[in-house]
């Protein structure tokens, strides 16, 4: 609805969820399933449980699409985004539906929703430092992303609030150091790259000294990315580089930490992207629990699922 803030699901077309539930379980599940023989179609109640203390919800649209595939409900207590905790266990969602449904959704649903939560925590820590220090641009992520995998982790950031950088080597041109090399020049490389992309694409060039960002930016380049230069290299390179070319994009990259990345901050640095986003992230921990059936004393006890 217009006026109201952006939610980041609406950027999923719904056939995406599909299709990705759908390959999920299938890859879980290529054939036969002989445990689900053990448990039937009995309907069940499972709560999902946060066991990681302020995680930031990330990937219910996932979760949720995987358990809809199998003819589950799933129903939440905290929204996409919203943080969950601060205590050691919190009840998450509750999904219902036939015993061997849930469990042929439950690892699929989970990995997605563990690995987005994750994600989308390290980005909100990271946005809350640039906030914190007044900084005006972005923290983005990369490409450095699980095969397969990179729409969910993507979604991540985008609900963790940094900027997704772009999406795959479609969606902006990036000239890197290999780039430059096999063209030749970078001069040769922004020419070539600019009669295929035309004016609807930007251009990026990875360049590692105030030289070469000079020259990409001479020959037309929209932004610069001074890589693996230190803290106080980037300040210099970047001032430099903006008093000559106002309109220049700086981003600096390349070594940046979620311990450092305060001491990149500058007004004349417009983008810093880290790839330990989604590199060595450690995941939220969520598990289900399913209430045993029975009666008396017996159906209080609960089965931990994997």
């Amino acid at each position: 609805m217009f006026g109201t803030k952006p939610v980041a699901v609406h950027s999923i077309p719904p056939y995406t969820l599909i299709r990705l539930a759908q390959e999920w379980l299938a890859e879980d599940t290529p054939n036969f399933d002989p445990a689900g023989v053990c448990v039937g179609s009995e309907d069940v109640e499972a709560k999902l449980l946060c066991k990681t203390p302020h995680t930031v919800l990330a990937g219910s649209p996932f979760f949720t699409a995987v358990f809809t595939e199998v003819g589950c409900t799933v129903d939440w207590i905290y929204q996409e985004g919203e943080q969950i905790g601060p205590d050691a266990v919190t009840l998450t969602a509750v999904v219902r539906g036939p015993a061997r449904c849930l469990l042929l959704g439950e690892r699929p649903a989970l990995n997605c929703l563990s690995r987005a939560s994750g994600i989308a925590t390290r980005c909100s820590q990271l946005r809350s430092t640039a906030k914190s220090a007044g900084w005006h641009g972005e923290v983005a992520g990369t490409r450095k992303t699980t095969p397969g995998f990179r729409l969910v982790e993507k979604y991540a950031m985008l609900v963790g609030g940094v900027s997704m950088h772009r999406q795959d080597l479609s969606g902006m041109v990036m000239l890197k150091d290999n780039h430059i090399w096999a063209s030749g020049s970078i001069t040769e490389a922004v020419k070539v790259a600019r009669s295929v992309c035309g004016f609807s694409s930007k251009i990026e060039v990875e360049c590692g000294s105030i030289t070469e960002g000079r020259e990409a930016a001479e020959a037309g380049a929209d932004i610069v990315m001074l890589d693996n230069f230190q803290p106080q290299e980037v300040h210099v390179a970047a001032r430099e580089l903006k008093k000559d070319f106002p309109a220049l994009q700086i981003e600096a990259s390349g070594g940046v930490t979620q311990e450092n990345l305060a001491l990149y901050f500058s007004s004349h640095v417009d983008i810093i992207s880290l790839g330990c986003i989604t590199q060595g992230c450690p995941v939220a921990d969520f598990s289900l629990k399913v209430q045993k059936p029975g009666n008396c004393n017996v159906c209080k006890q609960v089965i931990k699922l994997d």
